[in-house]
């Protein structure tokens, strides 16, 4: 069993109390951590505030060598990594590799965004009272950050926090998921080694009422936080002084017209989203809408897939669908598939649940207010729909009041145009399924989904403000 610190400005710290974290595959205790109290969320927040100037003293060029220099240790122990998240998160083994090999990419793109932040040259002189005059306009870090980050990808997402930060010039501390500390832990650990002044970082266990300690200090300039869309939207009301950004949930829906392409290869790809991670994922499939041309053709190719999709132990490498994240979430999906099967849904798989592990399920008829079509899901089930021209489909996918992302999968750019222009989403993603997501690209929603982008460019314009410098010829000269 682990035994993992806090890590307070930089530093490796013991803890009054500390929390078993259990595997939520097996219940096995896979480490024991650290948990920070009043004190210890004192003592970062006078780091955090000391370290402001050393932080945003840093060069470009040094904070983008911290950076980098954390992405070739991250990549070092990338297979150390990975075993974290399988511990903790259950996440199955291929997937926690790509998921550490995305956090090196992360810390890349924080550091090229680092070096290319640039002044610009503003020409006042549009107006009289302009005349004469011209303007340097610069960003400036914001000041202490604090972020708050999910189960599910308790090492890229952490990395979406802290590397804009330093690329910004911003103190961060942390508050890790609950379930998934110890990568956040590790990733701060790296950080330092890498050069990051140690008291601009550090990564808080703790309770959620304790974080209350953090967001209502006045040096926190920053709230960015991923998670349920019920705790971030009350954590923006709390924060109503400060900056704040929301990535939240999502019940995100996939459009496949009858030109779409090969049935089996879109079956696949659906599959994929929908099941992988047992759907733990904001841009999971939720919601598949089906032209009634191909739907029969679409709805066996999708059984096919979701009847053949590995599921089971997380350490077995062929391993795709592993535990969900606690025996309570499990039970949760059941009794949501029996409700909706009490109302009319229909089965379509051979659907069953061993412990923490729920074999993937696909649904039709599912009502619209039910759970299953109108809520987060964050589970392997999708529900499939048929729907007679592209319009509908359309009004089918806003029928949410979440907005993260949409895939479509067409051969007419004129749908494809329609569907950026009338898809209520952050983003709109042609022949491929929702869940596809780059780092460096600009990620958020819209409606409940949150506002703000996350990426390292976006988040790095969240992290600094503009200020102004005028310029003119001294008086006389």
């Amino acid at each position: 069993m682990r035994k993992e610190g806090l890590l307070l400005a930089g530093t490796v710290t013991k803890g009054k109390t500390a929390r078993k974290i259990l595997s939520p595959f097996d219940g096995a205790v896979v480490a024991e951590v650290a948990q920070a109290e009043g004190e210890q969320l004192r003592l970062a927040l006078e780091a955090a505030k000391d370290a402001r100037t050393s932080i945003a003293s840093l060069p470009p060029h040094r904070r983008a060598a911290i950076l980098e220099n954390a992405a070739a240790r991250v990549q070092q122990e990338r297979e150390f990594l990975a075993q974290l998240l399988v511990e903790e998160a259950g996440k199955p083994l291929a997937l926690a590799r790509i998921e550490a090999d995305r956090c090196v990419e992360t810390l890349l793109e924080s550091a090229r965004v680092a070096r290319s932040a640039q002044a610009r040259l503003l020409d006042l002189s549009g107006f009289p009272s302009g005349e004469g005059r011209w303007g340097l306009l610069r960003r400036v870090p914001v000041g202490v950050v604090v972020g708050i980050t999910p189960f599910n990808f308790p090492l890229n997402l952490v990395a979406h926090k802290m590397a804009p930060a330093v690329a910004a010039g911003c103190p961060i501390i942390l508050k890790p998921a609950s379930q998934t500390p110890s990568p956040a832990l590790h990733l701060g650990r790296i950080l330092v080694e890498a050069g990051l002044p140690p008291e601009a970082i550090s990564v808080l266990p703790c309770a959620g009422d304790a974080v209350q300690q953090l967001l209502e200090a006045p040096e926190v300039r920053l709230l960015t936080f991923t998670g349920s869309a019920a705790v971030g939207w009350n954590l923006k009301k709390q924060c109503w002084d400060k900056r704040v950004t929301l990535e939240l949930g999502g019940n995100a829906a996939v459009i496949v017209e009858k030109d779409a392409g090969d049935p089996e290869v879109i079956a696949h790809r659906i599959a994929l989203g929908a099941f992988a991670y047992a759907g733990q994922s904001c841009i999971s499939v939720q919601r598949v809408l089906v032209a009634k041309e191909l739907y029969q053709t679409m709805r066996e190719a999708l059984v096919a897939a979701a009847e053949r999709f590995p599921t089971g132990n997380p350490t077995d490498s062929q391993v795709l669908c592993g535990p969900m994240i606690s025996a309570y979430d499990a039970q949760r999906i059941v009794d949501w598939i029996e409700s909706a099967r009490t109302r009319g849904a229909t089965l379509l798989t051979r659907f069953r649940r061993e412990g923490s592990v729920v074999w993937p399920a696909l649904l039709e008829n599912v009502p619209h207010d039910h759970p299953l079509w109108c809520e987060e899901a964050f589970a392997p089930v999708a529900v499939l729909e048929p729907f007679e021209d592209f319009a509908e489909a359309i009004a089918k996918v806003n029928d949410s009041r979440f907005g993260l992302q949409c895939g479509v999968f067409t051969r007419d750019w004129g749908k494809i145009q329609q569907a950026w222009e009338g898809i209520e989403v952050g983003a709109v993603i042609a022949n491929d399924i929702p869940s596809w997501r780059t780092d460096p690209m600009p990620y958020g929603g819209v409606k409940q989904s949150g506002f703000g982008r996350e990426g390292p460019a976006w988040a790095f314009e969240e992290m600094t403000e503009l200020r102004l410098l005028v310029l003119t010829k001294p008086p006389g000269a």
